[in-house]
């Protein structure tokens, strides 16, 4: 193990949003271990958190959905340029493109140990339409050459990713570990008794087609035909995703009665308080931040049976699962709990438990960091 280059971890993702709301505890603990922890993104409103909270922040201009070829080379070298400048013993990569782009800039350099995070299948695979069948031909490519090195290991948020690529022969088993989100933090995310008046649905999500919005809005369409109750969605665009959903379609629902549109919100502590019921119709998930803090906050789930939340939900216990893209059967789930209090009540108890039993955040950074010492001691 070169441990001449010093203990220096870069955390890289394709956002600064990403790392500030979901990697933030797992620099904090690494800080705590006596290591030097440097961030890595575009630009973004969190980049002055990062100095708040006492880390370093380095630019990586890299475009979410940028296709340019020539773009995408230079985004290529750019990472390259800051791992030279960097010489991190580790490097971790989140999201599609830092894993692609960061494990080949690993490879030129070379990088002693690199950790590759899938953080849900995303568009590429799930979407059938042309553009994502052509990405995924590109894709696959790379995806066998970020993980076909020794010191390179990969993350994974739920078995049923891991399978797929496991399949398509995009990794090797052995240098695999399944790892169950990001973790939450229970004592930011409690318990509130539910607040009186109408029953109030949330979903929050990036307001993606792929995340089940439109499910959620002819679901809730066919419940405002029985209930006098609110649905609500929570979050906003993301025009980075070519499954994105234009702020004027969020508006025209919103005028014509069939959801509240409440936008993005910073304090999604206090929407889970307002909630009665927690809901997140998706096609596929890594493994759902939301749904591991609704469960934290003792909220009923309704999600799809799908890799990821079927990980959170157990069906009938904590919450229910019905099948994607199936409008009839989220409305008939979300009736059975507006229509019974007490099984609301008993649901949200129950994953309460499972949230400080199974999703606890030191529970994940002890199991990612046991990862980093893992392959360091095989380097």
């Amino acid at each position: 193990m070169k441990l001449s280059l010093g203990r220096k971890i870069c955390l890289v993702a394709n956002t600064d949003w990403y790392l500030y709301n979901f990697r933030l505890s797992l620099a904090k603990a690494l800080r705590s271990q006596r290591w030097e922890v440097v961030m890595i993104s575009p630009p973004g409103i969190y980049v002055d958190k990062f100095a708040a909270e006492g880390f370093r922040w380095v630019k990586w201009d890299v475009g979410r959905r940028d296709l340019n070829p020539w773009h995408e080379i230079k985004a290529l070298f750019r990472i390259i340029r800051i791992y030279q400048s960097e010489k991190p013993l580790l490097v971790h990569h989140f999201t599609v493109k830092p894993v692609l782009y960061g494990s080949l800039a690993s490879r030129m350099l070379p990088t002693p140990g690199v950790i590759n995070s899938i953080t849900g299948l995303g568009y590429i695979f799930l979407s059938s339409g042309l553009l994502s069948k052509v990405l995924r031909a590109l894709v696959m490519p790379l995806y066998h050459l970020a993980f076909r090195y020794s010191n390179v290991r990969g993350i994974f948020e739920n078995r049923d990713d891991l399978q797929t690529f496991l399949n398509h022969r995009l990794i090797r088993k052995e240098q695999a570990t399944v790892i169950e989100g990001t973790g939450v933090d229970i004592t930011r995310f409690v318990p509130y008794p539910e607040k009186e008046g109408k029953v109030l649905v949330v979903m929050p999500a990036r307001l993606l087609w792929d995340k089940g919005v439109g499910v959620f809005v002819e679901a809730a369409k066919l419940l405002q035909k029985n209930y006098d109750m609110r649905n609500a969605l929570v979050g906003s665009p993301d025009p980075g995703n070519p499954a994105t959903i234009d702020d004027s379609q969020l508006q025209a629902w919103q005028e014509i009665g069939l959801i509240e549109y409440w936008g993005f919100r910073d304090d999604i502590e206090e929407v889970y308080r307002q909630a009665h019921i927690v809901c997140l119709p998706s096609m596929g998930e890594g493994l759902p931040t939301v749904l591991i803090e609704a469960a934290a906050s003792g909220r009923p789930i309704v999600a799809t049976d799908v890799p990821g939340c079927r990980e959170v939900v157990s069906h009938g216990i904590n919450g229910l699962l019905v099948p994607p893209n199936d409008p009839v059967a989220l409305a008939q789930a979300i009736a059975t709990l507006v229509n019974d209090p007490s099984l609301r009540k008993k649901m949200g108890e129950a994953g309460r438990q499972k949230a400080i039993r199974e999703f606890s955040a030191d529970k994940i950074i002890t199991q990612t960091t046991t990862v980093y010492a893992d392959l360091l001691e095989s380097l």
